[in-house]
C-alpha cells in the first residue's frame, strides 16, 4: 500500500479529494492511504505565524523555514520520498507518475503565498512543477500529482483502463463514442460497428498518431514507431486504409444499415 503524506496550511482543501470516486475506493480498498497533515501546527512563533516578510525586500510573505523542517522530519522516514511543489522542478509528466507509484511513501509539501524559504529546498528529495503557471499554493499540484499517481495502483482502476490511457507512451487516446449513433447529422464512425477488433485496433491507432501529430508534435517526436506506425501513418498521408478495415467498414456499414437507417 502506498502512503501519501500532505504536508498544508488548508487541510480542507484535500475534504472533497478523499472522498472522490476512485480516490476514496482506492482508500477503502487499501490500495493507498492518505495523512494530511498542518503546517501551522509545527510554528514555534509565539503569535503561530508560518510566514513573513522576505529579507531584503520584495512583495508579498514567504513560509518560514522552521514550521517545514520541522513538520517535515515529524512526518518523513528512511521509506519516506519528499517532494516540494515548486516552479524550480521539472515538469510532472507520465513518466514521473509511474515513477512515483512505485514508491512506499510519499510527501507532498504545498507551498503557499509568495513560496518558501529558498534554504527548504535542500530538506527534500526532489522538486516538482505542474507547468509554468502561477496558482495559490502547491495544493493544486499536490492534489494533481495524487491523482496521477493514485490511478496507476493495482487496484485503483481496471488495468485495461490505464493501458489504454493518453501518454502512456506520448500517444494521445484515440477518439471515443457514445450513442446516439447520429446526433444532429455528427455519426460514428463506420467501422466501430464492424465487430472485427482487430481492424478496430489498427483503426484506433491510426487515429491516436492523428491527433497526436497534429494536436502535440512535442508527443509524437517522442514516440518509438514501429513499422505498423509507419503503415498507418503512410495511410494518413495517403487518405487510404488498410484492407482489414476495408472489409470490417462493409460489415460496420450493414450493421448501420440493418439498425440506425430504417
Amino acid at each position: 500500500m502506498l502512503k501519501i503524506t500532505i504536508l498544508t496550511l488548508f487541510p480542507a482543501y484535500f475534504d472533497s479529494f478523499l472522498n472522490n470516486s476512485i480516490i476514496a475506493r482506492a482508500i477503502s480498498k487499501q490500495v493507498v492511504s492518505f495523512n494530511i497533515v498542518n503546517i501551522r501546527d509545527y510554528t514555534k512563533d509565539p503569535h503561530h505565524r508560518v510566514d513573513d516578510t522576505p529579507i531584503g525586500g520584495g512583495a508579498g510573505l514567504v513560509m518560514k523555514l522552521q514550521p517545514l523542517v520541522d513538520c517535515l522530519k515529524s512526518n518523513s522516514n528512511s521509506k519516506s520520498h519528499s517532494i516540494l511543489l515548486s516552479p524550480l522542478g521539472k515538469t510532472f509528466n507520465q513518466q514521473k507518475a509511474i515513477e512515483l507509484s512505485k514508491k512506499e511513501e510519499l510527501i507532498f509539501i504545498c507551498g503557499h503565498y509568495e513560496g518558501v524559504d529558498y534554504r527548504f529546498n535542500k530538506y527534500v528529495d526532489e522538486l516538482i512543477s505542474i507547468g509554468d503557471y502561477i496558482t495559490t499554493g502547491g495544493e493544486i499540484g499536490a492534489l494533481a500529482i495524487s491523482d496521477a499517481v493514485c490511478r496507476l495502483l493495482e487496484g485503483a482502476i481496471s488495468s485495461e483502463s490505464i493501458k489504454e490511457e493518453s501518454f502512456n507512451d506520448n500517444l494521445l487516446e484515440y477518439p471515443q463514442y457514445t450513442f446516439p449513433f447520429d446526433y444532429e447529422g455528427d455519426k460514428v464512425p463506420d467501422i466501430l460497428f464492424s465487430g472485427n477488433h482487430k481492424a478496430i485496433e489498427i483503426y484506433h491507432r491510426r487515429e491516436g498518431l492523428k491527433l497526436t501529430k497534429k494536436l502535440r508534435p512535442d508527443l509524437f517526436s517522442k514516440i518509438k514507431l514501429s513499422k505498423s506506425d509507419l503503415k498507418r501513418l503512410k495511410e494518413i498521408e495517403t487518405n487510404s486504409i488498410s484492407k482489414q478495415e476495408q472489409e470490417a467498414l462493409i460489415k460496420g456499414e450493414r450493421f448501420i444499415k440493418k439498425n440506425y437507417q430504417k
